[in-house]
């Protein structure tokens, strides 16, 4: 993603890509529903019985929808303006705010551990950034703003993680597949994600058309970006929202090695440390507690699934 906007020659529509993964999230969605209902017909009696004959259920989506499109922007912003590595380890903020938020939507309880390992999670974002350069032009002549970077990814780690518990609160409390509740998802993000193009490059697209600046590597980006978006999505399913948070931490390692070699990233002794602090606290987060944990029938009282073909979630 990074190289995609670092590359020389025409700058790729940051906004046109965040509509086509989500056009491409449909399809995908239909694909495995059709395979799963077995046959076009299966297919069409799912849609109309849990959109058309389920329009409140499906409206309870359009609060992530707008949040996932708005934050997936906001990732674009963040990765133009900050190297690889600083971007994925602040990224690791999402964590911390899908732990509050989980706390608060979820009335989900955090070990003592668990609150000391999100402090150092913290700590070790702060450190990293402590690191960051001044401001450098990219290879395509962009000039790039840490600073801009930086609020682009806290904006974007606080809107996932709102968005993030509310989705997994509507796929726990649901008797509705993670398929259909993307293609849910799909029916918002999409007409949100077109008409925020528009509004920003639309004067771009006019001149120069949609898939202006387009090659391989955009291509693969958007491929990742949409399989990715439908893995996390079952993880969050049959997993916790914030293990997943944590599972990703791996990358980290991974985008040190790559931006060291393609990107010419100087990885400081400052860097280093918040980076391996970021690493432990996974390691803290996810060890068991001693305690034996409460283990509740329901979320929520309002998270009981109604009779009838159509699931109530909320």
């Amino acid at each position: 993603m990074r190289y995609t906007r670092t590359q020389p020659g025409d700058m790729f529509i940051a906004t046109s890509a965040v509509a086509v993964v989500e056009v491409l999230k449909l399809a995908m969605c239909l694909i495995l529903l059709l395979f799963e209902q077995k046959g076009i017909v299966g297919l069409t009696k799912l849609l109309h019985t849990t959109i058309v004959l389920g329009p409140l259920d499906t409206i309870k989506v359009a609060v992530p929808s707008f949040i996932y499109t708005f934050q997936n922007n906001l990732l674009y912003i963040a990765i133009s303006n900050l190297d690889a590595a600083t971007y994925q380890v602040s990224y690791q903020l999402k964590i911390l705010t899908t732990a509050l938020f989980s706390v608060f939507m979820l009335q989900r309880s955090l070990s003592k551990l668990q609150w000391f390992a999100l402090l150092v999670l913290f700590t070790g974002v702060s450190l990293v950034q402590v690191q960051r350069q001044g401001s450098k032009p990219l290879a395509s002549g962009v000039a790039q703003n840490p600073f801009i970077g930086l609020m682009a990814v806290v904006a974007a780690c606080i809107t996932s993680g709102f968005a993030g518990v509310y989705f997994e609160k509507i796929l726990k409390g649901s008797d509705v597949s993670v398929w259909m509740r993307n293609v849910q998802l799909c029916i918002f993000s999409i007409p949100i994600s077109l008409i925020t193009m528009l509004l920003n490059d639309g004067a771009t697209i006019r001149e120069h058309g949609m898939f202006f600046g387009y090659n391989f590597y955009v291509w693969l980006v958007i491929v990742i970006q949409a399989l990715g978006g439908l893995i996390v999505a079952v993880v969050v399913k049959y997993t916790d929202n914030i293990l997943k948070g944590f599972a990703t931490t791996i990358a980290i390692i991974v985008s040190c090695v790559v931006s060291v070699y393609f990107f010419s990233f100087e990885v400081t002794a400052m860097f280093m440390l918040g980076a391996t602090l970021v690493i432990i606290s996974v390691f803290l987060y996810s060890k068991p507690s001693s305690a034996p944990p409460v283990v509740k029938d329901k979320l929520t009282p309002e998270l009981e699934v109604s009779s009838g073909a159509v699931a109530r979630s909320v």
